[in-house]
């Protein structure tokens, strides 16, 4: 059962990553983005999917 949560968590963590770098922003908040969204595993993406997705382009404008 953890390899299955660890797997989708791998998964969703590239998406995640993958969606924020075709993102109209700068490479620097790209790449803040992406290892805050890779560092904090499940809490990042909740917050990544549930908030940040759709303010991202905001605050790296």
């Amino acid at each position: 059962m953890s390899t299955l949560i660890y797997l989708v968590g791998l998964v969703l963590a590239i998406v995640a990553v993958y969606d924020i770098c075709k993102k109209p922003i700068s490479l620097v908040g790209k790449v803040i983005c992406s290892v805050i969204v890779l560092a904090t595993s499940w809490i990042g993406l909740l917050v990544y999917y549930l908030y940040a997705k759709n303010h991202i382009t905001d605050w790296f404008k």
